[in-house]
């Protein structure tokens, strides 16, 4: 269901939570402690840039940081810009391809309602929630 791209933003935006306050965090830096190329975050970090999740900036000091504290910023958020929607089946991915059994439908209430739950489970979970979870676990 979430791809690797969710995956390894996830892993970022924690990386980067972690070093909040920090400043501008260098993405060497970061790939090297996620084990992730550069070249696979130069795909991921401009659609957290363009969505205002992290600030960028470039030359001697530069890298990346949070927008905002760890504690505003949603895992939900982070997932459905990278992975576009998180709608467990085609016909609730876009309103205007709804698909012409929907009335009849037998199966769409259960997906509406797993869709409707999966939502609510990461938009309940900030990365602040994330490094108080890796703490208990270490």
């Amino acid at each position: 269901m979430i791809s690797t791209k969710g995956r390894y933003a996830l892993r970022v935006m924690v990386d980067l939570a972690e070093n909040y306050g920090k400043g501008y965090i260098p993405m060497k830096e970061v790939a090297k402690r996620q084990d992730i190329s550069l070249k696979y975050l130069e795909r991921i970090l401009p659609v957290l840039t363009k969505n205002k999740l992290i600030e960028g900036l470039q030359g001697k000091g530069g890298g990346y940081r949070l927008a905002a504290e760890p504690g505003s910023i949603r895992v939900g958020d982070i997932l459905r810009l990278t992975e576009g929607n998180l709608a467990p089946v085609a016909c609730l991915r876009c309103e205007t391809n709804a698909c012409e059994r929907a009335k009849e439908c037998k199966t769409l209430p259960m997906w509406m309602e797993f869709y409707r739950l999966t939502n609510a489970y990461f938009d309940g979970i900030t990365l602040e929630d994330l490094m108080v979870w890796i703490q208990k676990e270490s």
